[in-house]
């Protein structure tokens, strides 16, 4: 049962203290995710635009090779959520990033609508982009209205994806 300060509706915005305690937790709980696979890393926390933010750094590029996958940030990610949102009955919308891989996956989204615009610059209506997560699907709208383009998500799921037009 939640309490009127524990709510589950993703519409209400979470406060500076409730996104810092989202933090802790998700700290704790990738902390032990990397001392089970004896993976060495240091853990850096922030709050912004509204989420928080659970960075893994490591100054050795390969020693969270195995971890900054972008599937396998992805799955990281749900996980701590779970986690999160269980042990504070709120909806989360965390983000996990390791070793620099959310940077990395948003330089490879701004190629992707470069190559989008390309195609509308060549004649197309529109360009559809593969299916991908919410988060990645946000970052997407973000680039294509930089460029002044209108961007909407269409289907469902797994299939979700996002379709670039002129405007």
């Amino acid at each position: 049962m939640t309490t009127p300060e524990q709510t589950t509706d993703a519409r209400v915005p979470a406060s500076i203290e409730q996104l810092e305690e989202e933090g802790d937790i998700a700290a704790d709980y990738v902390e032990g995710i990397l001392d089970i696979a004896d993976i060495d890393g240091d853990l850096a926390l922030d709050v912004k635009n509204g989420r928080a933010y659970v960075s893994v750094e490591n100054e050795d590029p390969g020693a969270l090779a195995a971890l900054s996958d972008p599937d396998t940030v992805q799955a990281l990610q749900e996980l701590t959520r779970i986690a999160v949102q269980t042990r504070t009955g709120r909806f989360s919308r965390l983000i996990l990033d390791v070793a620099g891989s959310r940077d990395a996956r948003q330089g490879q989204l701004a190629k992707l609508v470069e190559r989008a615009v390309a195609r509308l610059d060549e004649g197309a209506s529109q360009a559809s982009l593969p299916p991908m997560s919410s988060y990645e699907r946000k970052l997407i709208h973000d680039i294509a209205a930089e460029h002044g383009l209108i961007s909407e998500s269409y289907g469902e799921g797994a299939d979700r994806h996002t379709v670039i037009r002129r405007g």
